[in-house]
């Protein structure tokens, strides 16, 4: 009879064993936990690894990791909403950011944000459908001289119009 392991059944209703990639991750997290003592302190670098695992943090991921660090569920879900660097939704294959910082905002970046949300037909925070495209806004990106700017991954766009938002789309499908 094979060894029953505690490790919680991420991702599966029916209580079945994990296919092992999955269940690499989830012995990773806990590894994870190990090396920093099971702290409260380290919640926020946990949360990052748990995030690098996974792809964002899961209601069952934060579950796991309340019950390892024996903390409160609301504690690990409030650092988890708290920080934007944490996503609780799956994130899409491109990340398109618009900065709202005042540069930005004062030369329109509010236009060229509201042109990406027609155009891919999502909310802010919201993932396209196809899972190629998240929308997300920053404070300030620091390129002022360059504003309104959106950065897509890690390409910057400076000066850009609304009639240029369906060409960065297209750039990126």
């Amino acid at each position: 009879m094979a060894a029953q392991h505690d490790a919680p059944v991420l991702g599966s209703r029916s209580g079945m064993v994990l296919a092992s990639p999955e269940q690499s991750k989830v012995e990773q997290l806990r590894a994870a936990c190990e090396y920093f003592d099971h702290s409260e302190e380290a919640l926020i670098q946990i949360l990052h690894r748990a995030q690098e695992l996974f792809g964002y943090l899961r209601e069952d991921v934060l579950k796991f990791l309340a019950r390892e660090l024996a903390l409160p569920l609301s504690r690990v879900y409030g650092v988890a909403t708290f920080y934007s660097f944490f996503s609780t939704v799956p994130k899409g294959r491109h990340t398109i950011m618009v900065c709202m910082g005042t540069a930005c905002y004062v030369r329109g970046a509010q236009k060229v944000l509201d042109q990406f949300r027609k155009a891919l037909g999502i909310e802010l925070n919201q993932t396209t459908p196809d899972g190629v495209f998240s929308l997300r806004t920053a404070r300030c990106i620091g390129a002022c001289g360059m504003a309104p700017v959106v950065v897509v991954d890690d390409e910057v766009f400076g000066q850009v119009k609304p009639e240029q938002v369906k060409q960065i789309i297209k750039s990126h499908r």
